[in-house]
């Protein structure tokens, strides 16, 4: 039973006489041990099948665990209504419980605000706080503020060091023997040709069919082949539109249910991989990898056009397209290209009006998160970018580099006219207005003629 439901009932019979108020609490009492009873049911339903052996015949636990439980359920449930789901099963005490979980066979969803569907109120007013900017659980030890309880917990566990969850596919020697040699970073199994190195025997014969370009998963509809079953499948949800793993929190769906973790750690502000040189955190692994190459200087990825290199490849195929003019992404209302799909994403925002990052100090509306990270700049004061010559500091990295021109005395933008340079652009425009002899800046008084 719900907090608010239980809550209802019990200023409910509050008013009523004493004999009732006692029928009433054994009623609650009894709806609460069935549902305990129901949510053993369903954990115990969500084990692996297993076998076990008496000294007559052997049983297989999914034949007859489901059984036994409901008639535990049943009888537990007497002779109140019971409304059981006709296509999982599932049984519920009250019919609007059974009319709210039937939406996620039919795929109904009620609420809807910006575009996105719920299936649950409930869930529909925590996301309406991403609109309104409401973060009302508070971080003791940082600071940081959360939309849902839920969040803080998991923050906080970055303080505390708390790690909760254990794997529990250690059940044997072998399983553990494999674990462990992710603590001792042993890897023995290694490939002949590259070096490679891998825990897992089946993880290198996966591994060699890049070498052999054995790839036996292909896919029908687009014919790209891949060296594992698992990985097709994941692949064809792009064609399919399948995102099986939803967001609880904002609705958001993914193709792979580890895209699903990485989006949690948005919500819970979770970046638990530090940067040893210079304490920036990340919330993957593989982020801080690519990060590492800045004090590192490795770039791996270089244009052959205009020799720029870059840690990442992906970085590069976004920036060959500034070569190409390629804008693959198109506006479907008003017709405009970009190049990057992000881009897109923040122009639709111009359509629909789409604020939906809002500063707590002042109750501006942004449509992007990095700009209202730079406008909580002007509350707090901080200036992150700091030139090395003479110390001042900027808000932004793009005023630091308009100030280091003066420093390299770089002035790369040049009047055609007479060849004066300049070190921004917006220094040429007002110069250009001399020769054009166009003078905006006009005292209108009778007998003057000055202009500047």
């Amino acid at each position: 039973m719900q907090p608010a439901t239980q809550d209802f009932f019990t200023q409910l019979y509050k008013k009523r006489s004493p004999k009732l108020r006692i029928i009433h609490r054994l009623d609650l009492t009894a709806i609460k041990e069935e549902n305990e009873v129901l949510n053993e049911m369903e954990e115990k339903d969500q084990h692996e099948n297993h076998e076990f052996t008496t000294e007559e015949k052997s049983f297989n636990c999914s034949q007859i665990k489901k059984t036994s439980s409901r008639k535990r359920v049943k009888k537990a449930i007497g002779a109140r209504s019971c409304f059981t789901c006709f296509q999982c099963g599932k049984l519920f005490t009250q019919k609007g419980s059974l009319n709210r979980h039937m939406r996620i066979h039919t795929g109904e969803k009620l609420y809807t605000q910006c575009g996105k569907s719920f299936d649950q109120h409930r869930n529909f007013e925590v996301h309406m706080k991403v609109h309104t900017g409401e973060r009302p659980f508070t971080c003791q030890q940082c600071g940081k503020h959360f939309n849902q309880k839920t969040n803080l917990t998991r923050h906080m566990r970055i303080h505390t060091g708390e790690k909760p969850y254990t794997c529990l596919q250690i059940h044997n020697q072998g399983n553990l023997n494999i674990h462990m040699k992710i603590h001792t970073e042993e890897n023995p199994f290694t490939c002949q040709q590259c070096g490679k190195s891998f825990n897992r025997k089946g993880n290198l014969k996966y591994h060699m069919r890049i070498h052999t370009g054995e790839n036996p998963s292909t896919s029908q509809q687009c014919g790209v082949s891949f060296t594992q079953k698992g990985i097709l499948s994941m692949h064809m949800r792009i064609h399919t539109g399948e995102k099986p793993y939803t967001c609880p929190q904002c609705g958001k769906g993914f193709h792979q249910h580890r895209n699903l973790k990485l989006h949690m750690k948005v919500h819970s502000g979770e970046r638990p991989f530090t940067c040893q040189q210079c304490g920036k955190h990340f919330n993957q692994k593989v982020n801080l990898k690519y990060h590492m190459r800045v004090h590192t200087g490795e770039n791996h990825f270089t244009c052959h056009q205009c020799g720029v290199s870059f840690t990442q490849k992906a970085v590069l195929n976004k920036h060959m397209r500034n070569h190409t003019r390629e804008k693959p992404y198109t506006c479907l209302q008003c017709g405009k290209h970009f190049n990057q799909k992000v881009n897109l994403k923040y122009h639709m925002r111009v359509h629909t009006g789409e604020r939906p990052f809002t500063c707590p100090q002042c109750g501006k509306h942004f449509s992007q998160k990095t700009n209202l990270t730079r406008h909580m700049r002007i509350h707090t004061g901080e200036k992150p970018y700091t030139c090395l010559q003479c110390g001042k500091s900027f808000y932004q990295h793009v005023n630091l580099k308009v100030h280091m021109k003066i420093h390299n005395r770089e002035k790369p933008y040049s009047c055609r006219q007479c060849g004066k340079s300049f070190a921004q652009q917006g220094n040429l425009n007002v110069h250009m207005k001399i020769h054009t002899e166009e003078n905006p800046f006009i005292l209108h008084n009778v007998g003057c003629r000055q202009t500047w």
